[in-house]
């Protein structure tokens, strides 16, 4: 798999670029300390889908407990893709990088996370900000993580969790977070692909030649290997990313780079039209415009 901080990194960097051209009805921002909270939480996000991993970043990032989650979401995983097998999938025999790496559990990933935050509130809110700042934090600060104590970057996460839920409004939470969480979950798998082994990405509702849990794959000479030279390039070049994307955003300029850079226009918003028309342009039904 490619290693945690590369995963965090491609999480703030696709974060980042994405809070610009969301609707705000979608998760989009408005600030430019939104813009950077969101991008937090993405790259938070982006450490979820290897849960499945007793020795990945997130199972490790909050002691003993995340240990636990990990290897029941581990067994959880591997239970799954047996009962759902194609008859020409081999008996799974370890659950990393099945179920959690599929399109279908990022979205879940960030329904569920709008639906406990709409049925438990403030408490959902402050749980969610505390653990994915807190994987923010130890994917993009790897070094420093690993020489502090667990305790002192877990008390750093709740200030952070706590600071971040006073400044944004909490009716705007739900989608907010859910679409950063479905957003970091999608980069992780992106990262993931680009790797020998490939992810299950569409896994187990769209069976192939009789296997249900068969590996998406970019072609060879495209692949990496994880912890490689490329790796640690891909590292190198989303924090040069995250880095540049920071300074656009302070100076006000980064969502006019991101609707140069679309296929699409990209018009202001109008709080009065339909959500398919208020940001994206009005002549087709999805709100883009040729």
């Amino acid at each position: 798999m490619v290693m945690g901080p590369t995963h965090a990194m491609s999480g703030a960097a696709v974060g980042l670029a994405v809070a610009q051209i969301l609707p705000e009805q979608w998760g989009g921002v408005t600030t430019a300390e939104e813009t950077f909270i969101y991008a937090g939480l993405a790259a938070g996000a982006a450490l979820l889908p290897d849960l499945d991993a007793p020795s990945a970043t997130v199972s490790r990032s909050f002691g003993p407990v995340t240990q636990v989650i990990s290897r029941f979401t581990e067994n959880i995983a591997q239970t799954f893709v047996n009962v759902t097998r194609g008859r020409k999938d081999k008996p799974c025999k370890n659950g990393h990088r099945t179920a959690t790496h599929t399109i279908w559990a990022a979205l879940a990933a960030g329904v569920g996370a709008t639906a406990l935050i709409g049925a438990f509130g403030k408490t959902a809110v402050i749980g969610l900000l505390f653990f994915l700042l807190g994987l923010g934090i130890r994917g993009l600060l790897p070094e420093w993580s690993k020489k502090t104590d667990w305790l002192i970057v877990t008390g750093l996460s709740a200030a952070l969790a706590y600071a971040v839920w006073s400044y944004v409004p909490e009716e705007s939470f739900g989608v907010f977070l859910g679409s950063a969480i479905t957003v970091g979950c999608l980069t992780h798998m992106l990262g993931d692909l680009a790797t020998k082994q490939g992810i299950p990405a569409f896994a187990p509702l769209l069976p192939l030649k009789g296997r249900r849990w068969w590996n998406l794959k970019l072609p060879k000479f495209l692949s990496i290997r994880a912890n490689g030279p490329a790796d640690r390039i891909l590292l190198a070049g989303f924090t040069i990313a995250v880095i540049a994307q920071i300074g656009l955003v302070a100076s006000g300029n980064m969502r006019d780079v991101m609707v140069d850079l679309l296929p699409f226009e990209v018009v202001a918003q109008d709080p009065g039209q339909d959500l398919g028309q208020d940001y994206l342009g009005q002549d087709l039904g999805l709100g883009l415009s040729p």
